[in-house]
């Protein structure tokens, strides 16, 4: 047997013997914690953008709209501008410190990953706002809609099917981008598998199958997304 394989019976083994347990509730630990920050990363980040970019196409006639456009370009212009783990580590060493907090650390990886999401879905939901029929804001104004009621009950439903894919591309880009969290010391899959190779001192198969399990994971979203578009045309087929 060559010498991969050898490898891959040692960390077969590791799930065999007295310190199988460990192993196995590391790794479930780890997908647990990978799959809830991007869960619910997800979903402030759909929050917070859809607000922003609402607050980005609404009409700048008067003092308050113009004053929250500029709030919101600074924001998505830091989320945007800074890697992950730069807010990560500014908002557990940092921000925190100076707030007097200690949360866990996977909850401040959720909120970061929330704001984070938030900055890049709000020029998602941008582009798909400004792709909707304009004659769609102006029946519902027409009808005396005020303009959020208008957003929320006409503009909206419709931008949201135009950007499903890119929301799932999102959702994507953060169940890798967990592997960061490590820096706060939250554990994810990374921490896990890199765990197992410390304690074998053997770190391929361990990274392999640890590679492996994210393919898997995206491939599962994809197959959603994709399950959510054909849904969504035959909705609109049957109209």
């Amino acid at each position: 047997m060559n010498d991969f394989g050898l490898k891959i019976e040692k960390f077969i083994a590791l799930f065999q013997g007295e310190s199988a347990d460990k192993y196995i509730s590391s790794i479930l630990l780890g997908l647990e914690n990978t799959v809830k920050i991007a869960v619910i990363g997800l979903i402030i980040g759909i929050v917070i953008g859809t607000l922003i970019a609402a607050v980005r196409v609404m009409p700048k006639y008067k003092r308050l709209p113009r004053i929250l456009n500029g709030v919101c370009s600074v924001y998505v212009s830091f989320f945007r501008g800074t890697p992950m783990v730069v807010q990560l580590l500014l908002a557990y060493y940092v921000v925190l410190p100076l707030l007097d907090k200690n949360p866990p650390s996977v909850s401040v990886a959720v909120a970061v990953f929330g704001l984070n999401s938030g900055a890049y879905i709000s020029e998602i939901m941008r582009g798909g706002i400004l792709s909707v029929d304009p004659g769609q804001m102006e029946g519902g104004r027409s009808v005396g809609l005020s303009f959020a009621t208008t957003m929320r009950k006409i503009v909206i439903p419709q931008a949201v099917k135009n950007i499903i894919p890119m929301l799932g591309n999102e959702f994507i880009t953060l169940i890798k981008e967990t592997s960061v969290v490590s820096f706060i010391g939250a554990t994810d899959l990374y921490v896990a598998f890199r765990n197992i190779g410390t304690s074998t001192y053997e770190f391929m198969v361990p990274y392999l199958a640890m590679a492996v399990i994210y393919i898997v994971m995206v491939l599962v979203i994809t197959g959603l997304i994709k399950l959510v578009e054909g849904r969504m045309r035959r909705s609109d087929r049957g109209r």
